[in-house]
């Protein structure tokens, strides 16, 4: 069984400094340069408008988060007895679940595009 032959071409521009580094790094691995972008693109997560909806969201709950941790750390310097600090650390246990239920959703998106990582093979900035 043959490999397809690859005919297609794609121009790009670089600086004389990321064309050395980009000779570097596929020297380094082994690798022409073209395979060394291929497998660097084919690794790239990518947002879409999802994704991003996404986040928008979680940003928004973790703004909320926030507003009520200051709401409680003002209430619990106004209201110091031992039966106000129940109350505040129940309420610090919602938000602990809260932020719980965040992380589990950032999670479950990583696989379908959001990364923390812009660049995953190296210096693109």
């Amino acid at each position: 069984m043959q490999r397809e032959q690859r005919t297609a071409i794609i121009k790009i521009r670089l600086t004389g400094a990321e064309q050395a580094a980009w000779q570097a790094k596929a020297e380094a691995a082994g690798l022409s340069v073209s395979e060394l972008i291929r497998r660097a693109v084919a690794r790239v997560k990518t947002w879409t408008a999802a994704n991003a909806e996404v986040e928008r969201q979680r940003n928004r709950e973790l703004a909320r988060i926030g507003n009520n941790l200051n709401q409680i750390a003002r209430w619990a310097n106004t209201h110091k007895t031992a039966a106000d600090a129940i109350e505040v650390i129940s309420h610090l246990r919602s938000i602990e679940q809260l932020l719980d239920f965040s992380y589990a959703i950032r999670l479950a998106h990583s696989d379908t595009g959001i990364s923390d990582r812009r660049d995953e093979v190296g210096d693109a900035h």
